[in-house]
């Protein structure tokens, strides 16, 4: 069993952009901008964003982070969607979600320019991701395949079972991992609560991905010898004051100590997916200042 470790690969990967960013500034080319708009301050949100303000830092990027209070209104929002999408220093920007429930996530995410929509998740930019276009992958799924690729997994031919059918996790990943690519060319099952004996399609799959937000529940009984497991979970649970203090611990959607030792590969929680996801995000920011990938479609 050998563990992915997320943390060190995307290490990596910010080393490789800072240097690309260096080459780019000395010959005269422009630096980097990422921008975020937070709304409210929902603890998990707070601590996603300011990861990715020291990311920038890492990446030598120029972040910008915008704040409004989780009173303002959705008229207010796309306002500042449409200034950012206006900005030529903007390259690429977030809209952090959740948001408050009286504000449409949707029309929000449509109301940004999608070649500035570096998340992935505008309708364009999933369409063309669907086909295998030249687009911005949303960062969760793009961080997973690219664990996939530089620990060499085979996924040629194999079974994948995705456990949850989100739009941001499950839906994407699925489709990438079907495509004519590599990693891709498997054969992809996407599970999810009103599927039936979900067990049987685990224990049949080379490849598990566990993005369902359910603590624990990909157990060791579900799981054959030699499987690989991606776990997407980071749900805060709490925990005596004794043992943290912060009062909660992040639990993925895998019993860790069950699944481990039946795994060839698998990804911890935290270390695994999470500082991918981040670090995807400064990819996609990369190549939306390098250029407009959509122009040569």
């Amino acid at each position: 069993m050998q563990i992915i470790d997320g943390k060190k690969i995307a290490a990596e990967i910010k080393a490789e952009i800072a240097a690309e960013v260096k080459q780019i500034i000395a010959s005269g080319g422009k630096q980097p901008h990422l921008a975020a708009i937070l709304v409210g301050h929902d603890g998990g949100s707070e601590t996603y964003v300011a990861g990715k303000v020291k990311d920038c830092e890492d990446c030598n990027f120029k972040s910008t982070l915008i704040r409004f209070e989780d009173s303002v209104t959705e008229e207010i929002l796309i306002s500042e969607v449409r200034k950012l999408n206006a900005n030529p220093d903007v390259d690429g920007f977030i809209v952090q979600l959740p948001l408050p429930r009286h504000i449409n996530e949707h029309k929000i995410l449509e109301a940004i320019d999608y070649r500035k929509d570096v998340d992935g998740f505008h309708p364009v930019n999933v369409g063309r991701m669907s086909i295998g276009l030249p687009c911005f992958i949303s960062a969760t799924p793009f961080g997973i395949v690219e664990l996939l690729r530089r620990y060499n997994i085979e996924t040629a031919g194999k079974h994948c079972t995705v456990l949850g059918r989100s739009n941001i996790v499950g839906k994407p990943v699925a489709s990438l991992l079907m495509q004519k690519n590599n990693p891709g060319d498997c054969t992809v099952t996407v599970c999810h609560s009103r599927t039936k004996d979900i067990k049987n399609y685990c224990l049949d799959a080379d490849i598990i991905i566990a993005a369902l937000g359910v603590p624990g529940f990909l157990k060791g009984n579900m799981v054959k010898d030699g499987a690989v497991v991606i776990d997407v979970g980071t749900t805060r649970v709490p925990v005596p004051s004794s043992e943290t203090k912060t009062g909660f611990r992040l639990k993925g959607d895998v019993e860790f100590e069950e699944v481990a030792p039946k795994c060839s590969f698998i990804t911890p929680v935290p270390g695994g997916v999470g500082p991918m996801t981040r670090v995807a995000l400064m990819k996609n920011t990369l190549l939306a200042c390098k250029g407009n990938i959509f122009s040569e479609n």
